[in-house]
């Protein structure tokens, strides 16, 4: 049995789980990967339509490219890199091959949502298997915005598939800090989204996410929640998805 592995209890694999970016050099058992695929495969999904692939990197020259084209160092360190990606091909090609015809669902907004939750679905159900059998984690969303076509070109994707969130898989090198999360009360609201004031028990967060920042192992920052969440989403105005979609074939109309 590989040393990292130990079965985690439900509880634990859903409650410590955390991002880790260092891992060891010790290759992922294929037994362990192929469980990581069973629960990728049995996956929930809008309509069975299974709207989804996953490209496993392992090749370390392709991994290395893919860092260069993301700056995300976990990516060439990571045993496997999953590129979780939505996926009209396959339903196309099926299609075509019996004769029905196709509307331009990917073409709605309706449609790239049913595909882009198929794949997060999907990579959760990878992160799950992974960290229940004691192993390390790291999604990243670099892999869907870094350079959409350059990275559809690496992973040799055809049109009506683009990237959706990558996720690092390896043996666990570190063990960061839990990161605090938001109180239960700011996510889950009984019945109707709460009609109270959030602004106080928002700060409160944004001010334990600072502390943690300030106090953490390893790299400390200064970073607080709100400002650094709003200045990811002032970056990411730049980055024209549309249009990136658009090369990938995708053009939404509704």
């Amino acid at each position: 049995m590989p040393l990292y592995q130990r079965m985690k209890s439900v509880q634990s694999t859903l409650l410590e789980r955390r991002s880790i970016r260092r891992y060891e050099r010790e290759a992922i058992a294929e037994k362990d990967m192929a469980l990581i695929f069973d629960a990728v495969r049995n996956t929930p999904t809008s309509y069975n339509g299974q709207q989804f692939s996953v490209i496993d990197v392992t090749d370390q020259a392709l991994k290395e490219r893919l860092y260069e084209m993301t700056g995300q160092k976990q990516i060439k360190t990571c045993s496997h890199f999953l590129a979780f990606c939505g996926d009209y091909n396959k339903i196309r090609c099926a299609a075509r091959a019996k004769g029905i015809e196709m509307p331009e669902f990917e073409n709605t907004a309706d449609g790239l949502i049913v595909a882009t939750v198929d794949a997060a679905l999907a990579m959760m159900s990878a992160v799950v298997a992974a960290e229940s059998l004691g192993l390390a984690t790291c999604c990243i969303g670099y892999a869907r915005t870094a350079d959409p076509e350059g990275i559809a070109r690496e992973l040799g994707l055809p049109k009506g598939v683009y990237v959706v969130c990558g996720l690092a898989l390896g043996i666990p090198r570190e063990l960061p800090d839990l990161k605090p999360k938001q109180p239960l009360s700011l996510l889950v609201h009984p019945n109707r989204y709460r009609a109270d004031d959030l602004t106080p028990y928002l700060l409160a967060y944004d001010a334990e996410i600072t502390a943690y920042n300030e106090t953490r192992t390893g790299t400390k920052t200064d970073n607080d929640w709100a400002s650094h969440i709003v200045g990811y989403y002032s970056e990411a105005m730049s980055y024209n998805m549309l249009q990136k979609l658009a090369l990938r074939g995708f053009d939404l109309k509704s």
